[in-house]
Order: C-alpha cells, then sequence, then structure tokens
C-alpha cells in the first residue's frame, strides 16, 4: 500500500511539484500561499527561491522553463496582479519545460484588501485553470497541470482559495519523476516578443486554447457523481466540500479545469435536468458562459459574489434553513491589533502624537489606521505608499505634506517601494518616507527577503543595505533611527516634514516575534502612582488594560518589556524590571 499522509493543501502542493519533477521554483510570501515555497524548500532537489516580487518570480520560472525545465511560481492573488506583465506574454510565448502558475485566492479577504478572482485574469490571458477540491486532488492536479502545459505548449494556473490552502487531507505519496529536459534550440518566433512575432504567436494561442476546449471533456480531472436524479449541481474547487455536505442527494458535476470549461460534458450533463445549480465562490465565472450557452440555470440569484461559502449557506438557500450553531452576532468581536512589542507601535504612537496622516502600506502596520493609534489614511496595493504621497505633494504642495508621511516595510519596500522613491528623487519630492525596518516579511508569518541575509533555503547570503539602497538611488536625506527611541525618532520626523529635500527615515527594531528574540524584562505597574490618565492606553499595547478602579494593569505573561508606555507615563507609575 502507498504511503499515506495528513497534509495541508500548500504542504501538499509543494509535494506534487516535487513528485512532478520541478527544478526551479520562485514565489514572493502572500497568504494563503506562503507555506508551499515553506515546504518545497525542504527537498532538496528542488531549487527554491523567495523572490524580491511575484513579476520577477514568474519571470524567473519562465527563464527556467525556456532551457527547457520545469518551474513553478507561487504567489496570492493579487500577486497575480504584480506578475500579469510577463504572464499574458508567457500565453503567447508559451513554454518549453512545463510551467505552473499557483495562485491562492482570498474569499471572505482574510489577509487582503480586495476579493479578485484569478479565474477572470487567467480568462483574459488565455491561460488554463485547474482547480482542486482537496489535498489529494491539490498533489495530483499539480501533477497533471505539467503534462498539459507541456502537451499544449501553455503556462497553466492552479488556482487554490484560503479554505483549501489551510485544510488539511489524507494524501497519497508518490516517487519523484524528473522528465529529461526539453532540449533548448533558439526560437525568435517564439521567444522573442516583438511585434512581428506576437502575430504569429497569437494565433497559436487561439489554436491551443480550441484544442483545450475540444479536449478538456474527457480530462480525469472532472467527474460526475450520481445522486437522486432530482437536482443537478455543477461546481468546482473546494465548494464542491460544501455541496456534498449541503446536498448529499444531488447529481453533481465536478469539475476540475475551470479554463476553457469542459462544454461537452456540461452540456450533456445539463439536458437530464430542466435547470441545474451553479455554486461558485467570488464571481460567477462558470454561470455566465453556461448561461450564454442557452442552459438554463441559476446561481448567483441565490448566492452572493461576496465571502467564502459555507454548507450551512447552501442549505439556507436551496433547503430554506439554517443549522448554524453560533450566528455571527453570537460570536465575539476579535479585531487585529499590533502584538505587545511591536516596533511599528512606537512609531504610530509618534505620529499620532504629532498629528501626522501617513499614506499606509500592505503589512502588519495596516493595523495602524485603527483605533487608538489611527494614522494611516491610505492602503491601496504593494509599494502604492510612497507613490500615493507623492501624487499628494505634487496636488496639495509642499505645506501640505509638513502633517504626511508615507510608511512601508522592509520587504515591501523592496517588493514595490523602490520604484516608486526613484520617482520621488526623479520628481523632484521633498516628502518624508518612513521605512519601517523590523528585519522580516512580517504578515506572511516571518519570510526572510534580500536584506536579511538569509535565503528561503536558509543559507547566509549579501544582506542589502537600506540606508546604502536609497543614498545610491540619489535620495538627499537618509537616516537610521532605532524604532523604540521616542525622543530621537519624534525630533526626526519633526524636523524632516519640516525640512526642504527629501527624506527616508529607516525606523529599525526586530519583528517581536522573530525566533530567537529574548525578553529579560517586563513592564509592571504601580497603582499607587497611577493617576488614571490613560494616557498609556493610548499606545494600544494588548498587554496593558484598565482595572475597574481605573488604575492600569500590564499582563507579564503578554508584556515583553519594550518600555514603550514607559515613554507616556509622566508619573513613574511604570517601571521595567527583570523578569
Amino acid at each position: 500500500m502507498s504511503e499515506q499522509r495528513i497534509m495541508l493543501g500548500n504542504e501538499a502542493i509543494a509535494r506534487g511539484a516535487f513528485e512532478a519533477g520541478v527544478k526551479v521554483s520562485s514565489a514572493y510570501p502572500g497568504t494563503p500561499s506562503t507555506e508551499i515555497s515553506e515546504f518545497l524548500s525542504k527537498y532538496e532537489e528542488v531549487y527554491t527561491e523567495w523572490a524580491p516580487n511575484e513579476k520577477v518570480a514568474v519571470e524567473v520560472a519562465i527563464g527556467a522553463s525556456f532551457s527547457g525545465a520545469r518551474s513553478l511560481a507561487c504567489m496570492k492573488h493579487v500577486g497575480l496582479n504584480v506578475a500579469s506583465d510577463p504572464l499574458y506574454t508567457f500565453s503567447y510565448t508559451g513554454v518549453n519545460g512545463g510551467a505552473v502558475l499557483v495562485v491562492a485566492d482570498d474569499p471572505g479577504l482574510a489577509s487582503s484588501q480586495n476579493e479578485q478572482d484569478t479565474r477572470m485574469i487567467a480568462r483574459s490571458a488565455h491561460v488554463p485553470v485547474l482547480e482542486p477540491s482537496d489535498s489529494n486532488e491539490a498533489k495530483e492536479f499539480i501533477k497533471f497541470a505539467y503534462e498539459l502545459s507541456e502537451k499544449y505548449d501553455t503556462p497553466v494556473i492552479l488556482r487554490t482559495t484560503t479554505k483549501l490552502s489551510h485544510s488539511q487531507g489524507i494524501v497519497t505519496l508518490s516517487d519523484r519523476v524528473v522528465p529529461e529536459d526539453k532540449v533548448y534550440n533558439r526560437d525568435v518566433k517564439k521567444y522573442v516578443m516583438m511585434p512581428g512575432s506576437a502575430i504569429g504567436r497569437h494565433l497559436v494561442v487561439e489554436d491551443r486554447e480550441n484544442r483545450l476546449s475540444n479536449d478538456c471533456s474527457d480530462f480525469s480531472i472532472n467527474r460526475v457523481e450520481e445522486g437522486s436524479g432530482k437536482l443537478g449541481v455543477i461546481t468546482s474547487g473546494i465548494c464542491y466540500q460544501y455541496v456534498k455536505e449541503a446536498l448529499p442527494n444531488a447529481d453533481v458535476l465536478k469539475i476540475g479545469i475551470v479554463n476553457p470549461l469542459p462544454r461537452r460534458l456540461i452540456e450533456e450533463f445539463s439536458k437530464k435536468y430542466d435547470e441545474v445549480l451553479i455554486v461558485e465562490e467570488l464571481e460567477p465565472v462558470i454561470e455566465e458562459q453556461i448561461k450564454s450557452w442557452g442552459i438554463k440555470a441559476k446561481g448567483k440569484e441565490l448566492f452572493t459574489k461576496q465571502g467564502e461559502y459555507s454548507a450551512n449557506m447552501i442549505k439556507k438557500a436551496i433547503l430554506g434553513f439554517d443549522d448554524e450553531v453560533f450566528s455571527k452576532e453570537q460570536v465575539p468581536a476579535r479585531p487585529p491589533i499590533l502584538c505587545p512589542g511591536c516596533p511599528h507601535r512606537s512609531v504610530f504612537s509618534v505620529l499620532n502624537k504629532l498629528k501626522i496622516h501617513a499614506a499606509g502600506d500592505i503589512g502588519c502596520y495596516t493595523l495602524g489606521a485603527v483605533a487608538p493609534l489611527s494614522v494611516i489614511d491610505t492602503t491601496v496595493c504593494m509599494g502604492a505608499s510612497i507613490s500615493v504621497l507623492h501624487g499628494i505633494e505634487k496636488s496639495k504642495g509642499k505645506d501640505f505634506i509638513k502633517n504626511w508621511v508615507a510608511v512601508i516595510g522592509d520587504s515591501t519596500f523592496l517588493h514595490t517601494g523602490v520604484n516608486s522613491l526613484i520617482n520621488m528623487v526623479y520628481n523632484k519630492s521633498t516628502a518624508t518616507v518612513i521605512v519601517l525596518d523590523n528585519r522580516t516579511t512580517g504578515m506572511t508569518g516571518h519570510q526572510d527577503h534580500a536584506a536579511t541575509g538569509k535565503t528561503l533555503k536558509g543559507e547566509d547570503t549579501y544582506a542589502i543595505d537600506l540606508k546604502e539602497l536609497c543614498t545610491a538611488i540619489g535620495v538627499p536625506n537618509v537616516l537610521e533611527v532605532n524604532a523604540f527611541d521616542v525622543s530621537t525618532l519624534e525630533k526626526t520626523i519633526k524636523e524632516s516634514v519640516n525640512g526642504d529635500v527629501l527624506t527616508v527615515i529607516i525606523a529599525k527594531a526586530p519583528c517581536a516575534l522573530l525566533k530567537g528574540q529574548k525578553f529579560p524584562y517586563k513592564c509592571v505597574s504601580d497603582p499607587e502612582k497611577c493617576k488614571k490618565c490613560g494616557m498609556c492606553l493610548k499606545i494600544g499595547c494588548p498587554a496593558i488594560t484598565k482595572a475597574k478602579d481605573g488604575t492600569i494593569v500590564i499582563d507579564g505573561t503578554s508584556c515583553n518589556g519594550c518600555g514603550l508606555c514607559l515613554n507616556y507615563c509622566k508619573f513613574g507609575a511604570i517601571e521595567k524590571v527583570e523578569r
């Protein structure tokens, strides 16, 4: 009997890539896709890396594919936006060795700024999409994706969602099979996408899609499961699991390839019913195509376009009852908050005190938008904080931005912030940018990046010096400050926003959750000295709470002794002591 293991969906995808003989994998961490690369890095036979952003990751995969090897690029759905430039052209060139992009969508916005649907982008880019429903399928589908990639000369997207990425299932393991690398032959018409070549390749893409559309109804990754014969349901991905739980007696057409759709199979299935039910999260991608073929169906008339689905939601929509144990109103709210000892809190407390607005970016520090810190005014996408601030300055003038800064994390700065800063230098900005350097990619679970000195494999490497980088691109004033040195930080920010030149302040302090961090101190409060002024509460540290009598209590198990609260107590009611 083959060995079986319980695996997360992301671990199963990594295992599938390993078994498929992938040689090169490049990615940028992004929840819910991050763990794929972390698991894959444990296989010594596969070269794995963190790239500075998703565009670079896909271009690395393209290079490996052109050379004849099987390659992989992993990202979350918004990362596909960054990677779309090379993806659209990669669809034209096609592959040499098989190439797969794993893209993890985030219905329900568990950790994202939007709920975009990867299937929509894939249709526009003319790239086939496979969608597994459990961990074992995730492993097998990615292996099948490489077969399709090489057979049809195309990159392939494996689409997952948060629920699939982070749920567990039984996976049957197989041996790694490494196909012989394809021979590389120079072919300008295939690989050099200047207009004359691209015109011809567009015809190749059209022919490929026609062949895929004709063939995909016979793919083994699609299947019909017969039930009572009274209700026909068409679904794919994680929604299949919800349908099977909510409607166990329904006839189900489970689609494994969602672009292009297996039209012949869908039409044959739908003939049996007066009307079919289509269950898919996010956009009506399947539904709209099926209805355009003249098939009578219901989908988004019954279901929402927003958020994750559930078995209970489907039961309520179809059967009219709801058996949820708890309603949302009964579940206590647990808003996200910066961790105790987070260096971002220190910076934001100073900005709050100075009444300075911040153009924000993607990372833990987005939480600076909420009370009590309340300093982040904008968040758009990776790297946008710097460009947004530049736009504000150019539209409102120098005096206006004396109350504004941009804040961006070290990993995000290297992702897409550098180009925005170059734009500021080139176009004579006088604004202030604060790089929140906590020595890691914090929000996705502490991955290394180009300035940490470690690769994805944990090997030592050159660490980019952010100060030298900023100086090299022409920033006239670059300063480094300890993020917890509140007085120096306040003085530096005041001088910078009132100055005449572009300034980058690098606020340095490691993330409190980084492995190896030691906390020899903790802070304690003295209720006898506490004046109940609440100043220490303004920093929003979860270790500090108010007692019934109005005095302050510090939870010693949560506090890590960063000492930020000491700066805001003017009565000596808080002190730092050894643990």
